[in-house]
């Protein structure tokens, strides 16, 4: 895992988001429209981030650490001129935080050259890699991405077209991905078999097809709502429009349902699923789980006010606007220390006193991981004038590791795995607190199953390591530093 941690935060991170766009006729701008997908999946990835654009077989690159904003100006993107792209932002869980590590990966080799925007962690990719590297293969980055690349370019060179050569090379790897692939002529999009990561598939007039990891992106850029990419299937948009590949998948469909509590965008649909009224839900539901008496209910930007208002619509207790988040503090390349951290915490939130003092406050939040931030706004809140605050989270505790892309590789951070519940709320300095049931995730959701809990629960729907793959993967293949 990479060690860098993210100012303030006390959450845990998803890998990436991936976006890629075919347009034959050339009517739409591919390179404003991938920027524009990449603002609206920002919040998949703040560390890095880039766009690769394909003008009938000949790729033009930009990549960068930070924000899309930061990354990307007019120039840059007028600089552009194509009928594909696939584009990328990053948070490493596998890999370290560095420029060569930034997707998309471009790639030349004796068929020509790969674009790789792969969003996922490969559960085998060490063993992978250090085979690749025993016949000669050169690594130019320290992630499990370049492991796919290798694989795909191998398998071209023995057949007849990289939508093939991609259908061979994905029955070896393991894991989760969600992943672009564009060669001069094509581009395509795969799931892997779980559906451990979302993928969608939307379209532009008749013959512009896009993918991207959720249906914010979709919206961003103008595209209709096709469906769902199904776990293990492969999807290919070219001239001649969209096709699929899809192998009968033998295994138990596993969304991450952190994608509902956190990762995902309110206003995107996922496998079906309103991400917005799936957290008001969870809200709905730890009301009855944990009812309280109370004046008002209040929320943590941003999830936590989703299920805020939820607990709200089930108690007729007030919701009222308490926490301001500040959206526009930078958040990479920072490494606090627990000191810092302490002190960051009014830089990203602050508070509307004269909206709880006094008063008996229910405040919902999506998570606890390590336990620093719920404390400072418990105290934050009190000190500002709150009779009482009651913690209720709307995700279970977190007491597994998660070898599918999210950054808790191990449970020595989880204070869950360390404190019972009563414990926990002690440390906040919070009057009541409950996390949401692992049972009642399902009514969550509004479905019995297809989704993966082994954060919570410890049921592991694919084969698991025996070790921490990040820290096998950095440790195998170091950066080489660069010398100002």
């Amino acid at each position: 895992m990479n060690t860098t941690q993210f100012l303030y935060d006390d959450k845990p991170h998803e890998e990436c988001g991936v976006f890629g766009i075919s347009c034959p006729d050339g009517d739409v701008n591919v390179a404003y429209a991938a920027y524009n997908a990449l603002l609206a999946q920002q919040h998949r990835g703040q560390e890095s981030c880039g766009i690769v654009v394909n003008d009938r077989g000949v790729f033009s690159y930009s990549k960068d650490m930070g924000l899309v904003s930061e990354a990307f100006n007019t120039q840059t993107l007028d600089s552009f001129s194509g009928q594909m792209a696939c584009a990328h932002v990053r948070y490493s869980t596998a890999g370290a935080s560095i420029r060569e590590n930034a997707q998309p990966l471009v790639m030349r080799y004796v068929k020509g050259t790969l674009a790789i925007a792969h969003n996922g962690t490969l559960t085998n990719a060490y063993e992978l890699q250090q085979d690749l590297a025993q016949k000669g293969c050169i690594f130019q980055t320290t992630i499990d991405s370049e492991v796919i690349a290798y694989l795909i370019a191998q398998e071209r060179v023995n057949c007849g077209s990289i939508e093939e050569a991609v259908h061979r090379a994905l029955p070896r790897i393991q894991g989760s991905y969600s992943l672009i692939v564009m060669s001069p002529q094509k581009l395509i999009a795969a799931r892997d078999p779980h559906g451990f990561r979302p993928l969608v598939i939307g379209r532009i007039g008749y013959k512009t097809y896009v993918f991207a990891s959720e249906t914010c992106a979709l919206d961003a850029v103008g595209a209709e709502f096709v469906r769902d990419v199904e776990p293990g299937e492969i999807v290919m948009a070219d001239a001649s429009g969209l096709k699929t590949i899809h192998d009968p998948v033998n295994v138990k469909k596993s969304l991450c349902v952190f994608e509902y509590i956190y990762f995902a965008r309110p206003d995107s649909v996922i496998d079906g699923i309103n991400v917005y009224e799936a957290r008001k839900r969870a809200g709905h539901l730890l009301y009855h789980q944990s009812p309280v008496d109370a004046d008002i209910v209040i929320g943590v930007p941003e999830s936590g006010i989703d299920a805020a208002i939820g607990y709200s619509e089930a108690s007729g207790i007030p919701y009222q606007k308490g926490i301001v988040k500040n959206n526009y503090i930078g958040r990479t390349f920072i490494k606090p220390t627990q000191l810092e951290r302490e002190r960051s915490v009014r830089l990203k939130l602050n508070l509307i006193p004269d909206a709880f003092r006094g008063k008996r406050v229910v405040m919902l939040d999506d998570s606890i991981v390590r336990g620093t931030t719920c404390a400072h706004i418990v105290t934050m809140l009190k000190k500002a004038g709150a009779k009482e605050v009651h913690l209720r989270i709307s995700s279970p505790p977190f007491l597994w590791p998660c070898y599918y892309g999210t950054d808790i590789p191990d449970k020595s951070n989880l204070i869950a795995c360390h404190h019972t519940v009563e414990e926990i709320g002690k440390m906040s300095f919070a009057d009541s607190i409950d996390y949401l049931h692992v049972e009642n995730l399902p009514a969550m959701l509004g479905i019995k199953d297809g989704f993966c809990d082994a954060c919570f629960s410890g049921h592991y729907p694919a084969p698991t390591p025996d070790f921490n793959i990040a820290d096998k993967m950095n440790d195998y293949c170091r950066p080489i530093q660069k010398i100002k």
